[in-house]
């Protein structure tokens, strides 16, 4: 009988200085964000790393993005989700941006997911 497997790649709760922002007081100025990234890799067993994505691409790849300023958190979320299907191997990415001063209390934030 066949196995299935799935293998989902995981950056969890990556600290980032973003241009970020929509209002005034925050355009200019670089906000922390939080971020965390999970791909869904094609259906297989994982052999090699040139069968995975290599965590450290997803940082690259989400601190390249922070250094543009986007005015959306919900934009950041969908734009980091779309690089990552560009990837090989990548079927789905659920990209969740936390942005902890967005509110006087409590944490505000979205989760994006974007499939192939």
């Amino acid at each position: 009988m066949a196995k299935s497997v799935t293998t989902r790649v995981r950056v969890k709760e990556l600290p980032l200085l973003a241009d970020i922002g929509i209002n005034p007081d925050e355009i200019g100025r670089r906000q922390p964000l939080v971020i965390t990234v999970q791909l869904l890799l094609e259906d297989g067993a994982v052999e090699g790393i040139g069968e995975t994505i290599d965590y450290r691409r997803i940082v690259r790849a989400a601190e390249a993005m922070a250094e543009v300023h986007i005015p959306l958190i919900e934009t950041f979320a969908q734009r980091l989700g779309e690089e990552c299907l560009t990837w090989p191997g990548v079927i789905e990415a659920c990209v969740n941006v936390d942005k902890p001063f967005a509110l006087t209390r409590g944490l505000a934030g979205v989760e994006v997911i974007v499939r192939a």
